[in-house]
């Protein structure tokens, strides 16, 4: 790999120790990515790196410590400085406000809370969600990246045009201290043409169409595919591609997609195809969508439904708007939970808007930070879900060993307020 000067001078120590293990790391892991040199970037965002929550999770005495040994891969416990990328932290463990729903003891908030009080003393942001983009991280075209969570990796790819792989915790926060990041894979032009193109022939217009379509796609393309998303009449909205993109790297490892018109490099076909042949047609019509649905409620068996879960990704102020006129009258069953998850900036919005207040008046309850898969929790004695999430209803079921059902908004909220699964069925 060859270096550039300010490159060789972290790597030689010019800016500490924590900088030099950081610029070892990244060199090594460029190197056994074939990666040629290292590229600048001043947005990262990385999962909670720097607290006592490692310290809680593996056994280190001190968060400097944690980080030494479990992000820097360093033999001795080093002094970590502020960051020296734009740097924030993603989705966390638990909801600062209602982390007694979740069910967590008192020392457990108390680590996660000191981690985070340590993560801002370091200067990174804590945005502590999976949608950064929806609160004030929008990169812009041709912008580069270190980026973890892969919903939120696939909308800067596609969406924005920003160029980022999936990182991972180890070289996110390599970055964060170098502003470095291997210049391999979406971060070369060449890597980020069309490979495969789908014809769709069925209409793809509500939140769950986007959804079934990108749980499709991620089951038939290989993990390294681009694929080129041909046929779609309406113009999405932030929401659909949102969906759309958790799904496809759900069920597949789609890091980036091209919707020609609508999507960042992609005006026509053959612009996001760069002239080539597609590798494969693939087609997307009826029969196509019933097998995406069969395939998203395949735990689902019981009609009782004791959570429903809207929110993943992160939900939108229109999404949390939407829940509380669905429920305006209504009230959440009694046997049944209504949980809303949303980042901690767009609950503060939220609840100046009443949104927050007319939801608990419902029996329903506004979340943030968090989410029941990344943070493993459910109310006491859940048996079986509902999600409009295609990407919750795939990791959920297995995680938690709970039935999924997948639907609307609509039949997501009727269930939360019936007890009751009353939407399609495969």
């Amino acid at each position: 790999m060859r270096l550039a000067d300010d490159e060789k001078a972290m790597l030689d120590g010019a800016q500490g120790e924590a900088v030099a293990a950081a610029m070892d790391l990244l060199v090594r892991y460029g190197e056994v990515l074939g990666a040629e040199r290292l590229v600048d970037t001043d947005n990262v965002c990385g999962a909670n790196l720097f607290g006592s929550r490692h310290s809680l999770v593996c056994g280190s005495p001190t968060p400097d410590a944690a980080f030494s040994e479990h992000s820097l891969d360093a033999p001795t416990v080093l002094t970590i400085p502020p960051v020296k990328a734009q740097s924030y932290q993603l989705i966390g463990p638990m909801d600062t406000k209602h982390w007694q729903v979740q069910g967590l003891p008192q020392a457990e908030h108390d680590e996660i809370v000191a981690s985070e009080r340590y993560n801002a003393e370091h200067g990174i942001h804590l945005l502590n969600t999976c949608t950064p983009y929806q609160v004030g991280n929008v990169p812009l075209k041709g912008e580069h990246c270190a980026w973890m969570e892969s919903s939120a990796v696939v909308y800067v790819n596609s969406v924005l045009g920003a160029r980022t792989n999936v990182e991972g915790r180890e070289s996110t926060g390599a970055a964060m201290l170098t502003g470095k990041i291997p210049y391999w894979g979406l971060h070369l032009e060449e890597n980020r043409r069309g490979t495969h193109l789908v014809e769709v022939t069925t209409p793809v217009e509500a939140n769950l169409d986007w959804g079934l379509l990108g749980y499709w796609i991620g089951e038939q393309v290989p993990e390294e595919a681009i694929p080129v998303v041909d046929g779609i009449a309406a113009t999405p909205d932030l929401v659909r591609l949102k969906h759309f993109g958790a799904a496809a790297a759900s069920s597949g490892g789609v890091e980036m997609y091209h919707v020609p018109g609508i999507t960042a490099e992609a005006r026509t076909v053959e612009e996001a195809l760069a002239g080539r042949a597609p590798v494969q047609r693939l087609r997307y019509g009826p029969a196509e969508r019933r097998e995406a649905h069969a395939h998203l409620n395949a735990t689902a068996r019981d009609d009782a439904v004791d959570l429903v879960m809207i929110g993943c990704p992160h939900a939108t102020l229109g999404q949390i708007r939407d829940v509380v006129r669905l429920l305006e009258g209504r009230r959440v069953h009694a046997d049944t939970e209504l949980w809303v998850f949303t980042p901690r900036a767009l609950r503060h919005v939220a609840e100046q808007n009443g949104y927050a207040r007319a939801l608990e008046e419902a029996g329903a309850l506004l979340m943030s930070d968090t989410c029941p898969a990344i943070g493993q929790f459910l109310p006491k004695g859940t048996r079986v879900i509902a999600t409009d999430s295609a990407k919750q209803v795939h990791y959920l079921p297995a995680i938690m060993n709970v039935q999924g059902w997948f639907g609307t908004l609509t039949e997501c909220v009727d269930a939360a307020v019936t007890g009751t699964w009353r939407g399609e069925r495969p």
